[in-house]
């Protein structure tokens, strides 16, 4: 049973919350996920967080889902964005059009791979620390992270 309240919760672990999302969504947008995730929150305030064994590593799992949501919305805009503009390039600057979205390559890694990544670089977690702040298994971790290098080593290349 989780006896510290949102509010608590909140002013305790914002800062580290708000670092945490802007790896994962980036700088403009942390802050707002974060936001996002402690208003959902608030809005059930009985729901999961009632029964958090671990309020702060519930929080860092809520601002991850929030983040893979946000990073969908805009992953899908980004790609109707691409088929626009595609759709409008002509044979002439296609070459052009193709050396703007390479730098998108290097965002590429999914919210998952970038938490792990996060997670056991930045914070010097262990792979078990980084399943259980995550609330995934072990091999899930693993997974990511040599995806991740391998997405990083391909972009590198």
């Amino acid at each position: 049973m989780n006896e510290v309240s949102i509010e608590e919760a909140y002013g305790a672990h914002a800062g580290d919350l708000v670092r945490y999302a802007h790896v994962l969504v980036g700088g403009s947008a942390a802050a707002d996920v974060v936001a996002d995730t402690f208003a959902d929150l608030l809005q059930h305030p009985n729901g999961a967080w009632a029964s958090a064994q671990d309020p702060r590593a519930f929080l860092f799992g809520a601002v991850a889902n929030r983040a893979r949501m946000h990073h969908r919305t805009n992953g899908r805009r980004r790609r109707r964005e691409q088929l626009a503009a595609r759709q409008r390039a002509t044979e002439a600057d296609a070459d052009a059009d193709l050396h703007r979205v390479l730098p998108a390559e290097l965002d590429d890694l999914s919210v998952q791979q970038r938490a792990v990544t996060y997670l056991t670089y930045w914070h010097d977690l262990s792979v078990p620390q980084v399943a259980e702040t995550l609330g995934v298994a072990d091999g899930t971790v693993q997974r990511q992270l040599a995806r991740a290098r391998d997405r990083m080593r391909g972009a590198m290349s």
